[in-house]
């Protein structure tokens, strides 16, 4: 009975957790905020005053980094909140693949092929730049609690 689940792990970051906790009194505009379980850059904040009883409460409008959906929120000022940890990387483009699959490569050469082509205006300008222009790409991937998705692409340096 104990031999049926085994459970396999992709690979992950050196320890480092999805998210992390921080007051809600701490987070900025522009920063980042989980929201209803989904990595948000946070648009606009308003806190309200302390009432007769209780807490003064953080507004948050945030918009889904990979969505672009727009969520809310609305937290007392000293309840912590997680905050995921995003990161930003550029790779250069080495093709398109035709199942719709970006290949690229960072600076030690390594190789990524498990990011989807955009459905939007950036994945219409990566496949313009780099079949039809046929220029020398570097796209920027931003990577949070295990998702991914292009964000930007531009003209490699000569």
């Amino acid at each position: 009975m104990a031999d049926e689940h085994h459970d396999t792990f992709e690979s992950a970051d050196a320890g480092a957790s999805a998210t992390f906790p921080m007051q809600c009194s701490a987070l900025r505009k522009n920063g980042h905020v989980v929201i209803k379980g989904r990595p948000c850059k946070i648009v606009d904040m308003s806190t309200s005053k302390t009432g007769k009883h209780g807490h003064a409460k953080v507004h948050m409008v945030a918009i889904d980094i990979f969505t672009g959906k727009k969520l809310e929120d609305l937290s007392p000022s000293t309840h912590n909140m997680d905050v995921p940890n995003v990161s930003r990387r550029d790779y250069q483009l080495l093709d398109v693949t035709d199942d719709g699959f970006l290949s690229l490569m960072d600076e030690n050469g390594a190789t990524k092929d498990d990011v989807k082509l955009p459905d939007n205006e950036i994945g219409e300008k990566i496949v313009r730049m780099f079949r039809e222009e046929e220029k020398d790409c570097n796209v920027s991937i931003l990577t949070a609690m295990g998702e991914q998705a292009a964000m930007d692409v531009k003209e490699a340096p000569k």
